[in-house]
């Protein structure tokens, strides 16, 4: 790997997403929703992508492939969550609704870092994409055909749930009920786990080229956020606070991640 080739590729990723968020993060102090840089941090993906595909040094096919792959999938995420927030622009999501009460009155100040400290997730999480269109080896190998059949399972599986869940929300006569439709029913939280299975995806795809077992990171690091902090717990304290009983039952029959048949 050429070092400068290196440093190069991954300072002008993190400017191109560090200015994204700044004027993400003015936006969104003019609407008063930090729900907004959700949808940037899916699109800064697609971003890098274009980065590397014009200035990387890899084998162009292996580039072409695997920036194909990120701004289809960020591109799909993105524009899911653009239609979910916008719908609703001037009602803050109540998550980040109470990380502005808790920050009191230094919560724009925060909120502006937070947002750059999303940009900086961006890039390492994208270290995949460095090591992949690094490589200069003029053949795909096995591997990286696993990792885009890989791919292409959790970006229709994440689809999917997201389509399902769009669908239930859209019946009136589903109003505080909870989803339990299709892939809901396996698992609580199928759109997590196809997410986080297509950053497994990236880290196959990866081995394919020198040191690509550091790309584990991506998702290491992706399975921690939805386990642990800004994921599955979050959204299931939202929906206990908003179904009660009923999300508590879905609880004890439905798996929490990893879909899996339901307990009876």
């Amino acid at each position: 790997m050429d070092n400068n080739s290196i440093y190069a590729l991954v300072g002008y990723s993190l400017v191109a997403c560090c200015v994204i968020m700044f004027f993400v993060w003015l936006w969104s102090y003019r609407v008063k929703n930090a729900g907004v840089v959700d949808i940037f941090w899916s699109y800064n993906f697609p971003v890098m992508a274009i980065i590397l595909l014009l200035l990387a040094p890899g084998f162009e096919t292996r580039k072409l492939l695997i920036c194909s792959m990120v701004i289809i999938a960020g591109g799909r995420l993105g524009t899911h969550l653009a239609l979910r927030v916008l719908k609703h622009l001037r009602q803050e999501e109540p998550r980040y609704a109470a990380i502005r009460k808790e920050w009191g009155k230094n919560a724009e100040v925060k909120m502006a870092f937070f947002f750059q400290m999303q940009a900086l997730s961006n890039v390492l999480l994208a270290i995949p994409f460095f090591i992949i269109t690094l490589n200069t080896n003029p053949e795909l190998s096995i591997v990286e055909y696993a990792g885009a059949a890989l791919w292409a399972i959790s970006v229709l599986g994440e689809a999917t749930a997201d389509a399902q869940l769009s669908a239930f929300k859209k019946d009136p006569t589903n109003k505080g009920k909870v989803c339990d439709k299709g892939l809901w029913g396996y698992s609580r939280h199928p759109n997590y786990f196809f997410e986080w299975l297509m950053w497994v995806s990236y880290f196959v795809f990866a081995l394919g080229s020198p040191y690509g077992y550091i790309a584990i990171i991506s998702p290491a690091i992706i399975l921690y956020l939805l386990l642990k902090v800004t994921g599955i717990p979050m959204t299931e304290e939202q929906s206990i606070r908003t179904k009660g009983d009923a999300f508590r039952a879905y609880q004890k029959r439905v798996s929490v991640f990893v879909p899996w048949f339901k307990k009876t």
